[in-house]
């Protein structure tokens, strides 16, 4: 009986250890338990599993904030079970980890120097000994978390006391760590995709290494949300990209790296928004429908909170973004359908509210920047994406939505707008080979009487018409405003006839602009208009000859499909007339508006072409970069220091970046209608917003015989005032 104590003695310890560190790891950390019964469940039960897969996906993707803190916990696990040497058993080795951990409290914490660093890499270069990249990596966790809140500071067993070693630390990992864990897991060397991962996930070799994996990748995410200088957010983004295929295991980091790289996108500069684009764009080619949806709403959205203010500075960034946008957005696309058709039914329901309401808060959601960037946006897709089967179905509701946008208020204050709208259309029919009927829209502009009378408000200041919507009352009466409208209506006139001009049906299209043309030019007093005119009426008479001379040649019939390769050789080499006179109307407004630029934007000065570089490429650019890691991080910068060591004005951009990194998780909470269909935005971008005395100029022209039967409605009150402030005036003159 004597000899068998010992044994229940030992066996009863064991179980009270292993009761212990039950309650320990479900205080510690849910998220590990619920993974693990999950992980038996599908081992048991696979049907059961998969029935929750598909009708309880919430179950399976729960949220846990811990999960860097459990990825770490799995490392100092691992790195106390393993050794060069084991000789001890079981119960001696839980009695050492035990008593470590209660001295790990009261021991001070060792200090990382520049010699332990290097003796580790060297260790890791030379022969791959597993036990320095464990102290490597735990090195790397205290570097990523220095300046944290003293309760996580307890939880590490270093401390980095100055930048040289959080510098030389970060600068290995960050070069080096894909490597290894490629090399431990027996990967390739770059590349990859989702399903390279799934199966390596039910091996051994994985589950021996991926608390490496999380450690990298969460440590990584919380030290790239502290970074505030661009070049070192740079680089890390661009490192981490190479190891983007093994957030395919950890879905719950793959979506926090997807929402931290919009945000960067969104709010960063210099080559950081090319950066976070890059990222993203290898996330959807990697991992596919993982984060397809989360990429595609989200990037939108942040191109909608970056474009609800316009000027000439910001003009130029606002279209980078769209390009950032429209390339992602290539990646796939029949699920790019599926969002364009969301966001675009999105537009209509806000146009179909403006022309059924018809109120002043209606046409203000219409007639804004937000709404006329994002048809810039979906215009730009059509154009590049238009000619896909998967894609061509948006070409005609789109464009639907432009022309009821450009119709929807028809005042001279709003030929801008109505402008922006033509050259959308253009860009459409040339881009998709459809026609628009844009001729009637740029026709009546020139029939408003305020660009056929000569200007009474003076020469006035040059209008850029590309960064306004509206134009104020005085300025609608200056020279300046007139001509840029005129000379853009012939313009883009010039435009639309020119795509047709290789059309058998040529002289029937142009007969109408001809007419009213003619029309223009008597009815007009000035005489600038009228050599502009008459200039577009002798190219468009040009042309007519140009199309009826080889029509005379031809026997086919209009239906027949060979009208299809009419003069097809010419219009390759754009012999036309037209062709000829457009080509030089651009080069004139080119300079025309270079004239008005006051000041240059570096970044998406010019369209950026992403979809012409190959992965491999893009891979080899990040190796040429590898020798520029040490002046990146060759600074003083640490986490968490920045903050108290800077002047007030950085702390003031840093604390305005954080809280527009909060409202921009807030919204992502939300549903997608919720974004553009909000009617509480008081907010009016630019200056435009519309007062009072425009509501009677908000409202639809009304008809001729309306106009004959009801007199305009003028509110009594206003006229007293009116006249009463009138009289004052004499008043004080006779005085």
């Amino acid at each position: 009986m004597e000899a068998k104590n010992p044994v229940k003695k030992s066996k009863l310890g064991k179980r009270k250890s292993d009761e212990g560190s039950q309650k320990s790891s479900k205080s510690g950390g849910h998220a590990k338990e619920h993974k693990e019964q999950l992980e038996r469940l599908h081992e048991k039960d696979p049907e059961f599993y998969d029935f929750l897969k598909e009708h309880d996906q919430e179950l399976l993707q729960f949220e846990d904030d811990d999960i860097e803190g459990d990825s770490d916990a799995d490392l100092e696990d691992e790195e106390m079970q393993e050794g060069d040497e084991i000789e001890e058993d079981e119960e001696t080795s839980d009695h050492d980890v035990r008593k470590k951990g209660k001295e790990s409290k009261d021991t001070p914490k060792k200090v990382i120097t520049s010699e332990m660093v290097d003796s580790w890499c060297n260790m890791i270069q030379e022969t791959g000994k597993l036990s320095a990249i464990h102290s490597l990596m735990k090195a790397f966790r205290t570097a990523c978390h220095y300046g944290d809140d003293k309760e996580d500071e307890s939880m590490l067993d270093f401390s980095i006391m100055s930048s040289s070693v959080f510098n030389k630390v970060m600068v290995f990992v960050l070069i080096n760590m894909d490597g290894i864990i490629r090399n431990l897991l027996e990967l390739p060397a770059s590349g990859g995709k989702r399903e390279t991962i799934i199966d390596l996930m039910t091996t051994k070799r994985w589950k021996n290494y991926n608390h490496l994996v999380k450690s990298y990748l969460g440590n990584s995410l919380h030290v790239l949300r502290q970074m505030t200088d661009t070049d070192m957010i740079s680089f890390t983004l661009r490192r981490l990209k190479r190891s983007s295929i093994f957030l395919a295991a950890f879905p719950i980091l793959l979506r926090k790296y997807v929402k931290t790289a919009i945000d960067l996108w969104g709010l960063g500069g210099g080559a950081l928004p090319i950066a976070s684009l890059l990222f993203l764009r290898d996330l959807c080619i990697r991992l596919g429908s993982d984060c397809l949806d989360e990429c595609f709403k989200g990037i939108y959205k942040a191109y909608v909170l970056n474009c609800q203010f316009m000027n000439a500075a910001k003009l130029q960034h606002v279209q980078f973004l769209g390009n950032c946008v429209i390339e992602l957005y290539g990646v796939d696309l029949p699920t790019a359908y599926q969002h364009a058709f969301v966001f675009i039914r999105q537009l209509a329901m806000i146009l179909r509210e403006a022309l059924n309401s018809k109120t002043k808060e209606a046409f203000k959601k219409v007639y804004e920047w937000k709404f006329m960037n994002c048809l810039e946006l979906w215009t730009g897709a059509v154009c590049a994406y238009g000619s896909e089967p998967d894609f061509r179905p948006v070409v005609y509701p789109l464009a639907q939505i432009i022309y009821g946008a450009a119709r929807l208020v028809p005042t001279a204050r709003y030929l801008p707008l109505r402008l922006r709208c033509v050259r959308m259309l253009n860009r459409i029919a040339a881009l998709t080979g459809t026609f628009t009927p844009v001729s009637m829209l740029l026709l009546d502009m020139l029939e408003m009487k305020e660009l056929n009378r000569p200007a009474t408000g003076g020469v006035g200041k040059a209008v850029d018409l590309r960064t306004v919507l509206k134009v104020s009352k005085p300025t609608l009466k200056t020279r300046a405003f007139q001509e840029a409208c005129v000379l853009s209506v012939i313009d883009e006139l010039a435009e639309h006839l020119a795509q047709w001009s290789y059309s058998i049906a040529f002289p029937e299209l142009s007969f109408i602009p001809g007419v009213r043309l003619r029309g223009f030019c008597k009815s007009t007093k000035v005489e600038r208009f009228r050599r502009a005119t008459r200039e577009l009426i002798r190219q468009i008479e040009a042309n007519l000859q140009f199309i009826t001379e080889r029509r005379k040649t031809i026997s086919f019939l209009p239906n027949d499909p060979a009208v299809v390769s009419f003069l097809e050789d010419e219009k390759t080499s754009e012999a036309s007339p037209l062709s000829q006179y457009v080509i030089n109307l651009r080069q004139i407004a080119q300079q025309r508006y270079d004239s008005l630029v006051e000041s240059s934007v570096v970044v998406g000065e010019h369209k950026a072409v992403f979809g012409k570089r190959k992965i491999q490429e893009s891979d080899e650019e990040d190796d040429s970069r590898e020798e520029d890691a040490s002046t990146v991080f060759n600074s003083s910068w640490l986490p968490g220091v920045d903050s108290k060591d800077k002047e007030p004005k950085d702390g003031k951009q840093k604390k305005k970046r954080k809280t527009e990194q909060e409202e921009r998780v807030a919204i992502d909470e939300d549903i997608v209608e919720e974004l553009v269909l909000s009617s509480d935005e008081e907010e009016e971008p630019s200056g435009e917003a519309l007062s009072d005395e425009d509501e009677e100029e908000m409202k639809p022209a009304p008809s001729k015989s309306e106009s004959k039967k009801y007199a305009p409605f003028t509110n009594p009150s206003k006229k007293k005032g009116k006249f009463q402030a009138k009289k004052s005036r004499k008043r004080k003159s006779t005085k």
